[in-house]
């Protein structure tokens, strides 16, 4: 256990990155909304995300380089190359910056289930003092520039945020027959776009960006390729498992009323006592955190990899990067500011550049120039259609639901 433990790493920021406060939410109002009968979408968007993400961690581990870097070095025809930078670039970093607001403002709820509103009014300004802090302690886990240290610090949060869930999800005491037929596939037109959400926020571009470089800072020799693939596994299924305890509570709350996990939190109290509200909000805090270091630190792989920049975590202008995307969600979140023509560009961005990168990323893994012996086999490559298959659907869905809102 103790050598497992020691190679746990990438897989772990990798699923604390998808488990963030919009994939609370969205399981939460799936679990009120539909009970435990789209329990099967999570099983299909774990299944999707392992296979995506082994594809990023080979790349990572066999070529020793980022996603992004690969994408400059290997599309040779300079406008296709230049179209597709600027694309990345737009999605994750500009997109990144919106969202990490929203990670932030999920963490400081979880804060205010503790302690109470943390506003601060200084003439007709209100700021969120609870914003800074956060903010504060994500700083300062980056600022650290030390990649084992940053392991150990989200292993550690990743354990405190997935016991919280699963307890609160004993607490609410759940139907177990009705848990057993959530996972039998059905969904209707009214579940649909719910099923198209739960997809989305465990399946994130920016993750296959993030898990290739991750892997390179851990692994360099292509005998670990076996043990980045276990603690891939490990650390999706518990993502996964996370994310079902968050459907359970919400139908186990017995709730109609909510528009966030920081509702069900409140509403848990009368129905399961203090000790279900206490968990709900301590997950929701972890979750809010893990994403609001996440986001950054991809943001920052992907300016390095576009740009062909030199240098490790440590170096001044990746700090920079990281530092720009984590104040601009600060300031957003402080002044609770919600940047919408950001946000809806940068879903549209995502949306084209899932498929995008899913498509990259399966051609780039079957190039034997690249990957060798490690490219993929036909049974890989049948799989990883069938998934490229749900990205596309996804990106064209995402679109689709921006443009109708303008």
């Amino acid at each position: 256990m103790k050598k497992f433990l020691n190679q746990l790493g990438p897989g772990v920021l990798v699923s604390a990155a998808f488990i963030g406060p919009g994939t609370v939410t969205v399981c939460t109002l799936a679990g009120v909304h539909f009970q435990y009968g789209l329990l099967w979408a999570l099983v299909l968007s774990i299944v999707s995300c392992i296979v995506l993400q082994e594809m990023s961690a080979r790349l990572g581990l066999i070529s020793q380089k980022g996603l992004s870097e690969c994408i400059r070095e290997e599309i040779k025809n300079p406008i296709f190359r230049i179209f597709s930078l600027v694309l990345i670039f737009s999605a994750i970093v500009l997109g990144n910056a919106a969202y990490e607001a929203g990670n932030i403002t999920g963490a400081v709820l979880g804060v205010e289930a503790f302690f109470g509103p943390g506003n601060f009014i200084t003439g007709n300004l209100q700021i969120n003092l609870w914003s800074f802090l956060i903010g504060g302690a994500a700083f300062i886990m980056l600022a650290i520039g030390n990649y084992k240290a940053l392991e150990r610090i989200f292993i550690a949060l990743v354990i405190l945020m997935s016991l919280s869930f699963l307890i609160t999800a004993v607490i609410t005491k759940p139907e177990i027959i009705g848990i057993l037929k959530g996972f039998i596939p059905s969904a209707n037109s009214a579940e649909i776009l719910t099923v198209i959400a739960l997809i989305g926020t465990t399946v994130v571009p920016y993750n296959l960006f993030l898990h290739a470089s991750l892997v390179s800072e851990k692994w360099q020799n292509a005998t670990d390729l076996p043990v980045a693939r276990k603690e891939l596994i490990v650390s999706i299924i518990l993502g996964g498992l996370v994310s079902m305890a968050v459907v359970i509570c919400g139908a186990s709350s017995r709730l109609t009323e909510i528009s966030s996990a920081a509702d069900m939190a409140a509403g848990l109290e009368p129905l399961f006592g203090k000790s279900a509200t206490f968990f709900m909000a301590m997950g929701l805090l972890a979750a809010g955190i893990t994403s609001s270091v996440t986001a950054p630190l991809a943001a920052a792989y992907v300016v390095k990899g576009c740009l062909g920049w030199k240098g490790g975590m440590k170096s001044f202008r990746f700090k920079l990067v990281w530092a720009i995307v984590l104040l601009m969600g600060i300031f957003f979140s402080s002044l609770g500011l919600k940047p919408i023509q950001i946000i809806q560009f940068a879903q549209i961005a995502n949306g084209i550049l899932l498929p995008v990168i899913a498509f990259f990323l399966f051609w780039i893994v079957n190039q034997k120039s690249v990957l060798g012996d490690y490219s993929n086999t036909k049974k890989q490559n049948i799989i990883a259609l069938l998934v490229l298959a749900i990205a596309f659907f996804l990106g064209v869905k995402s679109i689709y639901a921006v443009i109708s809102n303008f």
